[in-house]
Parts: structure tokens; C-alpha cells; sequence
């Protein structure tokens, strides 16, 4: 890890991260370990033992595994921490070769930590500065989420894997059972033959993440044709159900839980973050009466998309079998819902310029055919501008 960006760093923030920064220490990382912390990752040398001057606050420890190089130097699965860091902090974790992961329990030793703390400057050669040219990206990514909303989504183990753990729902002690299970050792007629025959699995107890969970039905029970048509046109019903359940006297904590999603799948490399980031947006954008009544919400919503998909090609939400994008669909809702009777003029304004953006930078046309699901490319005048 290079110490270049201290040179970079303007020298009063230097000063104030190398008094005030917080300090992960961390031991016995194997060299080629592929590790990083926010947005930003690099391969551990010989001397690494950790990070210095990191900014107090919210942060996101990743790192895989890695063969040597005499064994092929492959890299292993992502594992990621949430960490929630304050001035002067010292947080210690070994490596444990066994389970080829970070062991943290270490930093429940005080006297560890104190002796580490009276030989931090021995230690600080070996110590990277935080990468500080990613802050801006990763403030920009995590503003609306707090060490309470991260903390009630991590998993109860406090570890983020890129591949659940999973054990089989039914657990065979006996040979009885297991024989009365179907047979895997002749050949399927299909597909679906082949999965049935699996043993059916879920997650570990304690690992995995604890998103808010969106009603399958998005229409209270009892409701008539009418009121289930209407519901499906517009999720309000389903949106409001979900904030009333999670975040009833902070709702702007749901794009905190949006944000936690996005960052677990674009650094985590957790695709389940980003199916449930997907669910997000499309009950946000598909709500018409939570837009006029959540004001706040919604603009809260702009910001944060505007971030998010600065971070992924523009071509990613296309699906490469039907060719309809996920996001031209949902955001075309989002924008005929904000131009619609009711919604705050602040509010509609700032809808119709990320449209205008978005329409620049990925030259999608929201105002096509809403039946046709296709992404149209448009092309925009040569003096059309976003000021």
C-alpha cells in the first residue's frame, strides 16, 4: 500500500488525520491478500500490518483470500465488515490461517490494545494511510446511512460474504431419512427434475443480512378488485407498510438501508444486495401518493441515485435476453408520477433535471412508449445543456 496520497493530502488534514485518525491494526495478513477499506483496494505486501489516519466515522473492511503464487494465487470469496470508527480509535484483529479470515475477538483484550497503543509508533512504518482521495466517493455513497441502520442490516455474525453460508433445511441424521429422499443418481428428464432433487438450503443462523422485508401482497388484506388494481398501479400502500414497520420516525432511514444494499453488492460483491437495492428503488419509484406526501424522501432519492449510478455502467441493467433495462422502466415512472397533480414544485424540479442528466450522460429517452420496454437511445441537440 503506497503512502503517496499522504503527499497529496492537503497538510491541515494530514495533520489533523495523523492526530485524530482512527487506526485498524491488522496482523499476521498473509502477502497477496487482496484487502481494502471503503472504495478502494490494493494487494497486502510483507510489511503491512494495517491502516492510519483513517477519517472517524463509517466505514467498510473487505478483503478475499489468496493462494500463493506456488499454488496458483487464486482469489477467494469477499468478506466485508461494517465498521463504525471514532477519533484515536484502535481496532485489532489477527488473521486466523484456519478459517482463512480476520479474527477481531482480539480487540476485546485491553491490555492487547493498550500495548499496542504505547508501541503504535514503532508499529507506523508498517501502517498505510487510509486512501483520502476515495472520501469524497465513499461520503457520497454512505451519507444517508448510520451505524444504526447498519448495524440492525448486518448479519448478527457482523461479517458480509459474498457466498452465503448455507446449510440443508432438512438436517438427515438418519439413515432412514435420508433414504426416503429422492434419488440424484439417475438421470434427469429436466431441469426442474434436477433441481428438485437438491437438498433445499438456507443461510446459516446469524449470517445473513437483515433487509427490511416487502410485502409480496401490495394491498392491505380484503381488498377488492378495485383497490388490488389500483395498489398494484400505485405501491404506496406497500411503501408506507415497510416504513411503518422499519423506519417510522426517521423514513428517510430507508435510503440508509438502500445505500447499505448498494454498497454490500458494488464492493461486497453481495448480488443479494443488489436484488433488494432493485425491489427498493422499483416500490420508491412506483409509489404516487407516498411522492406527495414524502416530499423529503423523494429528494432524498434523486441525491442518492444520482451518486449511485455514477458508479456502474450504463449498459449493466440491460438485460441481456428480453433487452428491456430495468432502470429506463422504473425511472419512467418515477418522472410521470413527479410531473403529476400534487407534487411539490421543489421536488418536481429537481426530478425533471435528473432526468435531463441522465437523459445527457446515458442517453436514455424516459419519454418513449411506456408499453414499449425496449431502451431507446436518444440523441440530444448539440446546444442542449443541464444548466
Amino acid at each position: 500500500m503506497a503512502n503517496s496520497n499522504i503527499v497529496d493530502m492537503d497538510p491541515d488534514v494530514a495533520r489533523r488525520l495523523f492526530v485524530e485518525g482512527a487506526t485498524l491494526v491488522l496482523l499476521d495478513v498473509p502477502q497477496g491478500t487482496e484487502l481494502g477499506i471503503d472504495c478502494k483496494s490494493w494487494q497486502v505486501g510483507p510489511r503491512f500490518k494495517g491502516v492510519k489516519m483513517i477519517p472517524p466515522g463509517l466505514h467498510f473492511l473487505h478483503y478475499c483470500s489468496a493462494n500463493s503464487t506456488s499454488c496458483g494465487g487464486e482469489i477467494g470469496p469477499k468478506t466485508g465488515h461494517f465498521l463504525t470508527l471514532k477519533p484515536k480509535d484502535i481496532l485489532l484483529a489477527k488473521w486466523d490461517p484456519k478459517e482463512e479470515d480476520l479474527d477481531f475477538s482480539v480487540s476485546q483484550d485491553e491490555k492487547e490494545v493498550s500495548r499496542i497503543r504505547a508501541n503504535l509508533q514503532d508499529l507506523d512504518p508498517h501502517l498505510g494511510p487510509y486512501p483520502y482521495e476515495v472520501i469524497r466517493k465513499w461520503v457520497s455513497l454512505t451519507d444517508r446511512l448510520s451505524e444504526e441502520v447498519a448495524k440492525n442490516l448486518q448479519p448478527l455474525s457482523g461479517q458480509i460474504c459474498a457466498f452465503s453460508d448455507v446449510i440443508p433445511e432438512l438436517q438427515l441424521t438418519h439413515t432412514k431419512d435420508r433414504a426416503e429422499q429422492p434419488r440424484n443418481d439417475t438421470a434427469c428428464q429436466s431441469m426442474k427434475e434436477g433441481l428438485d432433487k437438491l437438498p433445499r438450503m438456507k443461510p446459516r443462523e446469524g449470517t445473513e443480512l437483515r433487509f427490511s422485508v416487502i410485502p409480496e401482497k401490495k394491498y392491505p388484506a380484503g381488498a377488492t378488485p378495485a383497490q388490488i388494481t389500483q395498489c398494484s398501479l400505485d405501491q404506496s400502500y406497500a411503501l408506507e407498510t415497510v416504513l411503518e414497520k422499519n423506519y417510522k420516525l426517521q423514513p428517510l432511514n430507508l435510503l440508509g438501508e438502500m445505500q447499505f444494499a448498494f454498497v454490500c453488492f458494488l464492493i461486497g460483491n453481495v448480488y443479494e444486495g443488489f436484488e433488494h437495492w432493485k425491489s427498493l428503488l422499483s416500490l420508491l419509484c412506483r409509489s404516487e401518493e407516498a411522492m406527495r406526501k414524502h416530499k423529503e424522501l423523494y429528494l432524498g432519492l434523486i441525491a442518492v441515485l444520482y451518486h449511485q449510478l455514477g458508479e456502474i455502467p450504463p449498459d449493466f441493467f440491460v438485460d441481456i435476453v428480453s433487452q428491456s433495462n430495468f432502470l429506463t422502466s422504473t425511472l419512467q415512472d418515477l418522472f410521470q408520477f413527479a410531473s403529476g397533480p400534487g407534487v411539490d414544485g421543489t421536488l418536481r424540479k429537481r426530478a425533471e433535471k435528473f432526468k435531463a442528466h441522465l437523459t445527457k450522460k446515458f442517453r436514455w429517452d424516459f419519454d418513449a412508449d411506456l408499453d414499449d420496454c425496449a431502451p431507446v437511445v436518444v440523441e440530444l441537440p448539440e446546444d442542449v445543456t443541464m444548466e
